[in-house]
């Protein structure tokens, strides 16, 4: 009987006594851990591995956890939990905005933290499950769909605005097109977690929220008034019809 191949983590945090422990902790839920304990360290590190999963805390020497987050998303497009020890949303925005998928405000508990961590990595997998078969390909290939500026390709996964070309990690273009091909429909939070995620909204994860966000700095001119993907307080989101 074959075993699963434990998925490698990567820790990024200047607390060396807690690091030990989390990674202990984690290593007996099955998973292999590197740990590291300053920034520049992790970028060169992750020029030559790339773990399932990187746990990176933002306040780090020679180079802080943001700084950490924006230069390796240019290559790295797994999951990042970023933690921190300050209570402040703007610290929040700022690492989701620079590419983070989850936000966890220490202490956190290490038993939160493997829950996240789980989360997190079933998300990769419903994702990598759900590839296109060859007829679903050619299908989507003629579902090419233009709105305001945008033309959103999902046959080669492409984003233009006007002739410019817009990066997206798979998990904001899987957002994009899903409220795109529900434009002119209000989609609620429940309904995006459900097809997005293939898991119930526990009425607490941003993490829907904060991808929005970063989608709308990509595509709208001015992301404070979004015209394209509007929030419905109370409903959802509305991807709007031109």
């Amino acid at each position: 009987m074959l075993t699963k191949k434990k998925e490698r983590l990567l820790i990024v945090d200047d607390d060396v006594q807690l690091t030990k422990l989390v990674k202990q902790f984690l290593e007996q839920h099955h998973f292999d851990v590197d740990v590291l304990h300053n920034g520049e360290s992790a970028v060169q590190w992750l020029q030559q591995y790339t773990p399932a999963l990187i746990v990176l805390d933002v306040m780090l020497p020679e180079m802080d956890g943001l700084s950490v987050c924006r230069e390796i998303r240019r290559s790295y497009h797994g999951p990042i939990i970023m933690l921190t020890a300050l209570d402040e949303d703007i610290d929040e925005v700022a690492g989701l905005e620079v590419g983070a998928d989850d936000y966890l405000s220490k202490p956190v508990k290490s038993r939160v933290l493997l829950a996240h961590i789980r989360a997190q990595l079933r998300r990769v997998e419903t994702y990598s499950a759900s590839d296109p078969t060859p007829e679903q390909q050619s299908e989507e290939i003629s579902s090419v769909i233009c709105a305001e500026a945008l033309r959103i390709n999902p046959g080669d996964r492409t984003v233009y605005k006007g002739n410019q070309l817009l990066e997206f990690t798979d998990a904001e273009f899987n957002l994009l097109y899903f409220l795109a091909k529900q434009r002119g429909h209000i989609v609620s939070r429940e309904t995006v977690y459900r097809e997005i995620f293939n898991l119930d909204y526990d009425g607490l994860d941003r993490s829907i929220d904060l991808r929005i966000s970063r989608i709308r700095k990509k595509v709208e001119d001015d992301p404070k008034t979004p015209q394209i993907i509007k929030t419905i307080r109370g409903e959802g989101y509305l991807f709007c019809e031109t």
